[in-house]
C-alpha cells in the first residue's frame, strides 16, 4: 500500500480494515527508521562498536534539530567579481628565462666546476657565466635552484668549453625532482587539488600556469606506472587477498554529465595495496585483475557483494566474508528490533578474541590454536542462535532484522573460513582503513575529468598508500624512485616498489640538489 500523502480523519480512520491498519503500522515504522537512520548520519555516533549509552545527560545536536526549526541564514549581498586581464606565460623552452619575483623568493646558488678537461689553470680564462633555474620545493615552501656554470676560453685556439646545466627528471623541464615529489605528495596523501597549489605559487611569486602543474603530474604518473604494474601483479600472486569497491566519477558521460566508475582496492599479504581503476562494478573486471588460477590454497577476503561468489565458484577460490559487514547489519536493525543487541554482543565477544591474540602477539599455530579453542563455539553458538530467531513467528520479511539474519545464514561458509586459517583476517577492516585516501580526497576534487585521469589517481595513490603501510616516508621515495626509474633495469622493476625498495634502497635514497644544499 502506498505511503499516505495526509492525516486521516476520525471518520476515515474508523473505516479502515485491520489489514489496512497493519500495512499504515509498517509504513509509519519504516519513516521512521528512516528519519533515525538520516540523523544518525548528520548528527549521531555511527560506529556500530561502541554500544553503551550515554549517560553524560548531555543532548546530541540531533535532538537540538528537533527541539527547534533553525533559523533562516540572513541574505547578503556578493559584490561583482572583475576579471584579470590574462598574462602571458614565460617560454618554458626557455632556461635563461625569469619565472619568478628574485625581490619575494629565495635563491639557492650551485656553483658548477669549469668543463677543463686535461687543461692546466693557466692554460684558460673563465670569461662568463651562464645561467639556468629549476623550481624545487622544499618542505612547506618553494626555492629556486640557480645552476652558475662557468665558461671557459681555451687561451690556445680561443674556443668556448661551458658545462651543460644538470638534466632533470623530465627532460627539458624546469622542474627539480623534489617540485615533482612535493606536488604529488601534497595532491595525493594530503588531498590539496591542483588549483590550489597553483594559487600557492601565484601567492608566493611564481609565475607558472596550472596546465604546466597538470602536465607535470601526468608525466610522473607515466614515469611510476611500471612500478604499479609490478605491485599489482605481487598482489594478486598473493595467497591471502582483500578485495573492495569504491565508485568515482570520471570521464564525460554528455552535458553536464559524468561517467559513474569505480576503483577495486586489493589489499595484498605482505601488505601492499593497488588502487585499479574499471570503467564499471561488474564481475569481469575480478577476473581480469586476479586471473583464472588463483594459486593453491589462495583465499579471497571480502563484502557480501555476490560477484566476489560468482568469481569463487568459478576459479575456486576460497572466499572468506567479512565480519564487520554482518556486524553492521545488525548494527541498523537494533534501533527497531532490539533483539540485534543479542547478536551484536555475540560478534563483540568474537572480536574479543582477536584482541587477546593481538596483545599477546601470538605465533600462526598458536593464533589458530585459540580461535579454534574459544572463536569456533562463539560462532557455532552465534549462527544457533540466527536459525531460531530466523525461524520465529512475528518478523516482517521487510525488517531490517529479516534481513540481517538472512545476510548471516546465506554467508556462514564464508563467515568460518578466518576460524581454519590464522592467515585470515576476521574482516576487512585494514583494507576499509587503507581505501580511505580514496573518499577523503574525492571530498575535495571531487571527480576526474578523464578515465586517464582516474588511473593516474589509482597509480599514485597505490604507491603513497603503501609506503604509508610499509613505514616509508613517501617523499623520500618519490623523490629516489623518479632519478632512479630511468637507470633500473626493466627486468627488475618490482624492486622499486615500496616493500622491496624499503630494504634495497632506503638507507641511501637519491637526494635532491636541494637536500645536498641544506646538509
Amino acid at each position: 500500500m502506498a505511503a499516505m500523502s495526509r492525516v486521516l480523519s476520525l471518520n476515515e480512520a474508523a473505516t479502515l480494515r485491520p489489514q489496512q491498519i497493519v500495512d499504515l503500522s509498517c509504513e509509519l515504522a519504516a519513516a521512521r527508521q528512516q528519519l533515525d537512520w538520516f540523523k544518525r548520519q548528520l548528527f549521531g555516533q555511527k560506529s556500530e562498536r561502541r554500544l553503551v549509552a550515554d549517560s553524560s545527560g548531555q543532548m546530541s545536536l540531533g535532538d537540538m534539530i528537533d527541539a527547534g526549526s533553525a533559523a533562516a541564514p540572513a541574505e547578503r549581498t556578493v559584490a561583482a567579481h572583475t576579471r584579470r586581464p590574462a598574462t602571458k606565460q614565460p617560454d618554458a623552452g626557455d632556461e635563461s628565462l625569469s619565472f619568478f619575483d628574485a625581490s619575494r623568493v629565495p635563491v639557492e646558488t650551485i656553483e658548477l666546476p669549469a668543463q677543463t678537461g686535461d687543461l692546466a689553470p693557466e692554460a684558460y680564462e673563465i670569461v662568463s657565466h651562464k645561467e639556468s633555474y629549476r623550481l624545487a620545493q622544499r618542505p612547506g615552501s618553494y626555492v629556486v635552484l640557480k645552476y652558475v656554470r662557468p665558461v671557459i676560453k681555451v687561451r690556445e685556439n680561443g674556443k668556448l668549453r661551458c658545462p651543460p646545466a644538470p638534466q632533470g627528471v623530465l627532460e627539458g623541464s624546469r622542474a627539480d625532482v623534489s617540485l615533482l615529489a612535493g606536488l604529488l605528495i601534497d595532491k595525493f596523501a594530503y588531498h590539496l587539488p591542483l588549483y590550489r597549489q597553483h594559487q600557492r605559487l601565484l601567492d608566493a611569486g611564481f609565475t607558472v600556469s596550472r596546465p604546466w602543474l597538470t602536465q607535470l603530474v601526468s608525466q610522473a604518473a607515466a614515469l611510476l606506472e611500471p612500478i604499479y604494474q609490478a605491485q599489482l601483479a605481487s598482489i594478486a600472486a598473493s595467497r591471502v587477498k582483500s578485495m573492495d569497491e569504491t565508485p568515482i566519477k570520471a570521464g564525460r558521460a554528455g552535458a553536464g554529465k559524468l561517467k559513474s566508475s569505480y576503483f577495486w582496492p586489493i589489499y595484498g599479504e605482505a601488505d601492499e595495496l593497488c588502487f585499479p581503476w574499471c570503467e564499471s562494478r561488474e564481475a569481469r573486471h575480478i577476473l581480469m585483475l586476479l586471473g583464472e588460477q588463483p594459486g593453491a590454497n589462495a583465499v579471497l577476503l571480502t563484502d557480501g557483494y555476490t560477484a566476489y561468489q560468482r568469481y569463487a565458484e568459478k576459479t575456486g577460490i576460497t572466499h572468506a566474508q567479512c565480519w564487520a559487514h554482518t556486524r553492521r547489519k545488525f548494527f541498523e536493525a537494533r534501533e527497531s528490533e532490539p533483539i540485534a543487541d543479542q547478536a551484536l554482543a555475540r560478534i563483540g565477544a568474537l572480536y574479543q578474541v582477536e584482541a587477546d591474540i593481538r596483545e599477546q602477539g601470538l605465533s600462526r599455530a598458536e593464533k589458530r590454536a585459540l580461535r579454534q579453542q574459544r572463536s569456533t563455539g562463539l560462532v557455532n553458538d552465534f549462527f544457533h542462535w540466527v536459525n531460531q530467531t530466523f525461524e520465529r513467528h512475528g518478523l516482517l520479511p521487510s525488517s531490517k532484522l529479516t534481513k540481517a539474519l538472512a545476510y548471516a545464514r546465506e554467508r556462514r561458509q564464508g563467515l568460518s573460513v578466518f576460524l581454519d586459517d590464522p592467515d585470515v583476517p576476521i574482516d576487512t577492516n585494514h583494507l576499509e582503513r587503507a581505501l580511505r585516501p580514496i573518499p577523503m580526497g574525492r571530498k575535495n576534487w571531487l571527480f576526474c575529468w578523464t578515465e586517464l585521469g582516474a588511473r593516474q589517481v589509482g597509480i599514485l595513490q597505490s604507491l603513497i598508500a603503501t609506503c604509508r603501510l610499509q613505514g616509508v616516508n613517501p617523499y623520500d621515495y618519490l623523490v629516489d624512485v623518479l632519478q632512479r626509474i630511468g637507470q633500473h633495469p626493466a627486468s627488475r622493476v618490482a624492486e622499486l616498489t615500496p616493500r622491496q625498495w624499503k630494504s634495497l634502497f632506503a638507507d641511501q635514497p637519491l637526494r635532491s640538489p636541494l637536500h645536498h644544499l641544506r646538509a
